[in-house]
């Protein structure tokens, strides 16, 4: 009976061992609006758990350290885990600043998404050096795991449209205003209309001013898609692969004739990805 406890506790010992080998990132995207963590098993390429703070100029590196532990710690998630950590970034005043804060918590500076590191991916645009650092990462992961070609609507402060062609190159793409961004404009310039929420009217005829400007964002962006869906199928000369991703596609992917992908782990994917090409180097 004696020896119950110590196999209890070996068994204790074996398990901490294995939590301990598996092998945490911590992936980040700076957007203009929000900075969305994961943390991503890279054994078994679970997504552990995303949460989204605000992209905030005027915190400091000890400010972000310290909120980004706070994220880990009410999830019951050890810092001492985290082996490696990737970021990806729109915002150059805020990459450093969290670039930093993350090195100061796991010890160890993390890679950043950069023409400098390996992508693999061909880029045929005018300034490949222009192309934003999201839609690198989003364009790497699309291509290994769907067919080409590939059109991809990333939906965030701006809506970004990014098509891959049949070869798998970066052919080019589209960038629009954000459909909140649309939304804010048009209650903040004109004086009679309100500020509402982004929700689906009941129907697409609105019968008062908020259903109105409701119907407009929501159906007028699912239109815009489809309509710009079938130009650039015209383009290439066949029906590509659809994909949408980003804090806002949800709601509007839904609305549009289009079948089209919804994949909101899509970023996260793509920094695992990157993470995998990269990490031995550093």
């Amino acid at each position: 009976m004696q020896k119950w406890p110590l196999i209890a506790a070996e068994s204790s010992l074996a398990d901490d061992r294995e939590i301990m080998e598996e092998k945490m990132i911590l992936a980040i995207d700076i957007g203009n609006t929000n900075i969305v963590l994961g943390i991503i098993d890279t054994k078994t390429e679970e997504i552990v758990f995303t949460s989204r703070i605000s992209s905030d100029h005027t915190k400091t590196v000890d400010e972000y350290a310290v909120l980004i532990q706070d994220v880990l710690a009410i999830r019951h998630f050890a810092l001492s885990s985290i082996t490696g950590s990737i970021i990806s970034s729109v915002v150059p005043n805020l990459s450093q600043t969290i670039l930093s804060a993350v090195a100061l918590l796991i010890g160890k500076e993390p890679i950043m998404v950069s023409n400098q590191i390996k992508t693999d991916l061909s880029i045929t645009i005018d300034n490949p050096d222009q192309l934003g650092k999201d839609l690198i990462v989003n364009a790497v992961t699309a291509l290994e795991s769907y067919p080409t070609p590939i059109v991809i609507f990333d939906m965030g402060t701006a809506t970004t449209v990014s098509v891959i062609d049949k070869q798998g190159n970066y052919a080019g793409g589209m960038i629009i205003p954000g459909v909140g961004l649309s939304l804010e404009a048009l209650s903040n310039q004109a004086s009679q209309l309100p500020h509402i929420s982004l929700d689906a009217p009941p129907q697409i005829i609105g019968k008062n001013t908020t259903h109105c400007m409701q119907s407009g964002i929501i159906f007028g962006t699912a239109a815009m898609i489809d309509g710009i869906i079938d130009r650039i199928a015209a383009d290439l000369g066949e029906m590509p692969t659809l994909l949408a991703t980003g804090g806002l596609a949800g709601m509007i992917v839904k609305h549009c004739n289009h079948s089209i992908i919804y994949d909101d782990k899509l970023m996260l994917k793509g920094l695992l990805s990157l993470y995998r090409k990269n990490h031995l180097n550093q």
